[in-house]
């Protein structure tokens, strides 16, 4: 590990040699002269903030009527100017920009957002409203309702367990029994506190898949990794033709990060998985891989910035899906590049500002996914602010080194990554050059 003051330009060094298929995000209407609620800045709000701000969801308020979002309007406005709000942390200068699940405002909205806010918030013409979205009672699932579902296919819970008002941190390992009796592939995953209030306490749940295939157990002790949750993630949604198997007998076992929170709170976390129909086979099986910039090991110290870089090289074809920051509270910026088996450098993802409080996937377009060859390092920097200057961080005056803890750090990339044989992955190729040939 060493010290860098600025990341921004080290990242600014990273030259891509080989396409990816970089592009900016879609275009958007243009900016209202005198922009109101009822007609330009509720539809955003419904688009890229009720899904969290309303009525008994996580979010601290609600933005779905004006007479909730008006009292708001000087925290909105801060919020939307700084782009912490919708969370989207990816640097819009820095890799590829085409994302299947992104939820940012564009430059237009969020020009319409403060141009409404700085010309007095005005109401508008009620007849304007955009008809209201029909929200689920509870916490709802995030991808249910693009399979024409109100709930997952199959829901599996951890133990309920009790967290102390004030304690150490705690882990739950209990496995549980899937339930599944013949051979299933899985679609779309999700995890997620089973109360809102119960995400106040927990930190990850990371469910790990122990089952029998061909007559033998996965290797390793923990099983493969299934499905990892943190705060603020929304789920694994699998490309077409690519999937996860279940088989009968299959079981999980969790490893849920438990932390205070000041009251006494019992809760279980609940995994809900998405399957194709019976029948359908997909081609390609994902794997959610943790690829670090440091695994055991951090030095970092008190009133510094630090430094910390990891290479992993891709033991076949892949196509890499998506890609997701995991720090802790004084986890500044990550960077991921690969570099190709001729040294060829591309920055495929640089999260610029990391919030703790959001750990989001960026799930790529199609269009765009990395496809890399057998051999490629992927290369992982994260960067760590162990200063006042990071609102985040309980006490620059301390040493802090690698550790499980919320008060301790981590650094590396939750990354899903297909692995191709040559011939398809020849395929691949050609399929991407098809769809970024000009039209003729």
């Amino acid at each position: 590990m060493r010290r860098l003051l600025n990341p921004r330009m080290m990242v600014a060094g990273a030259i891509a040699l080989f396409a990816l298929g970089s592009s900016s995000t879609a275009a958007a209407s243009e900016v209202p002269a005198a922009p109101t609620f009822t007609k330009d800045v509720a539809p955003i709000f419904q688009a890229k903030c009720e899904a969290c701000h309303r009525p008994d969801s996580m979010a601290p308020m609600s933005l779905k009527t004006f007479a909730e979002v008006r009292p708001w309007a000087r925290s909105i406005r801060a919020r939307v100017a700084d782009r912490q709000m919708p969370p989207w942390q990816i640097d819009r200068g820095v890799g590829i920009q085409k994302f299947k699940n992104d939820r940012s405002l564009t430059d237009d909205e969020r020009l319409t957002v403060l141009k409404w806010i700085d010309s007095g918030v005005p109401q508008g013409d009620p007849k304007d409203l955009p008809p209201p979205v029909s929200w689920p009672d509870d916490q709802g699932w995030n991808f249910a309702a693009q399979f024409g579902q109100k709930e997952p296919d199959l829901i599996v819970k951890s133990e309920p367990f009790t967290m102390p008002a004030m304690g150490q941190d705690a882990w739950d390992h209990r496995p549980t029994l899937s339930g599944v009796t013949e051979p299933r592939w899985v679609r779309a995953i999700e995890i997620r506190p089973t109360t809102v209030k119960g995400r106040r306490i927990t930190h990850h749940a990371i469910a790990y898949l122990e089952q029998e295939e061909n007559g033998k157990p996965m290797p390793g002790g923990l099983g493969a990794l299934f499905m990892e949750w943190a705060v603020g993630k929304q789920g694994e949604l699998m490309r077409p033709d690519t999937g996860k198997l279940l088989m009968p007998g299959a079981k999980f076992r969790w490893d849920v990060h438990y932390s205070q929170a000041g009251e006494e709170i019992t809760s279980q976390v609940e995994m809900g998985i998405y399957f194709y129909p019976k029948g359908e086979e997909p081609k390609y099986r994902t794997m959610l891989s943790l690829v670090p910039a440091a695994l055991g090991t951090m030095d970092i110290r008190p009133n510094s910035l630090s430094l910390a870089e990891g290479f992993t090289v891709l033991r076949d074809n892949a196509r890499i899906e998506s890609f997701q920051p995991h720090m802790h509270l004084r986890g500044k910026a990550m960077l991921v590049e690969a570099i190709s088996p001729t040294g060829q450098k591309q920055a495929l993802s640089y999260v610029n500002d990391f919030n703790f409080n959001w750990m989001t996937t960026y799930v790529y377009a199609d269009d765009v996914a990395p496809l890399l060859p057998k051999g490629t390092i992927l290369k992982v920097t994260a960067w760590h602010d162990n200063t006042a200057a990071k609102e985040s961080n309980p006490d620059p005056n301390q040493w802090v080194g690698w550790g499980d803890r919320t008060v301790d750090e981590m650094a590396h990339a939750w990354i899903n990554i297909v692995y191709i044989k040559d011939e398809d992955f020849k395929v691949e190729q050609e399929k991407r050059r098809a769809m970024t040939m000009p039209q003729q």
